[in-house]
């Protein structure tokens, strides 16, 4: 009787199985192609993102060289980083955008360097790292011309973070501008003293020490 009861058990699992499957098969199997189908666009995705960043990093390569080059135009260089920005992803896009701008400025383009680094500073869609680069190198470069109290002021959210020694070099030059000695001579004997100082910042910040008679 036992095995009876069995047949008969497995017989209702089956027949509630078909129309189970009669019912939601379709649906299943859609679900199963349409994760398929996202697994496989993923993946297609990260090769393409792949493809993409080789491609911008072999123009950028090369465009770099070219600008290195004995003789090389400046201005031109400075417009060929400028076009790959425009199509770059977010990380080359930064990159030469900020190349673009110190060839600008090597080439006498400060108000067009000025422009660029201020676009890299305000643009919230890159990594903090780009942006406050970008408003250092606007700080140090617009010193000639801008407003030392102003541009004190635009760099001191940065005094503490990754490039708290260029942002401390610049507020001694302000300060320097400003007539402020004795501020000038503790901000650049803090960057001689401090471990954590590159060596070209100390090595600049001793010289500018020893012009001031610190």
């Amino acid at each position: 009787m036992a095995d009876i009861f069995d047949e008969v058990e497995e017989d209702l699992r089956a027949e509630r199985m078909k129309r189970l499957m009669a019912r939601y098969g379709g649906l299943l199997a859609g679900l199963m192609l349409l994760a398929v189908a996202c697994v496989g666009g993923w993946q297609g995705w990260r090769w393409w993102q792949a493809h993409q960043a080789a491609q911008t990093a072999e123009v950028y390569m090369a465009a770099n060289k070219s600008a290195a080059e004995p003789g090389a135009d400046g201005r031109a260089a400075a417009d060929r980083f400028a076009a790959l920005a425009a199509e770059a992803p977010p990380g080359y896009r930064s990159l030469a955008r900020l190349r673009a701008a110190a060839l600008r400025a090597e080439a006498g383009d400060r108000a067009g360097a000025l422009a660029l680094w201020e676009e890299v500073a305000r643009d919230g869609s890159i990594d903090p790292l780009y942006r406050d680069l970008g408003t250092v190198m606007w700080g140090l470069h617009s010193l000639d011309a801008g407003d030392p109290a102003a541009i004190e002021g635009r760099l001191a959210p940065l005094a503490e973070g990754p490039w708290r020694a260029s942002v401390q070099e610049i507020r001694a030059l302000a300060a320097m501008k400003r007539g402020a000695t004795e501020e000038a001579k503790q901000l650049l004997t803090g960057l001689t003293t401090a471990p954590a100082t590159p060596q070209g910042v100390r090595d600049r910040a001793g010289k500018l020490l020893a012009e001031i008679g610190g």
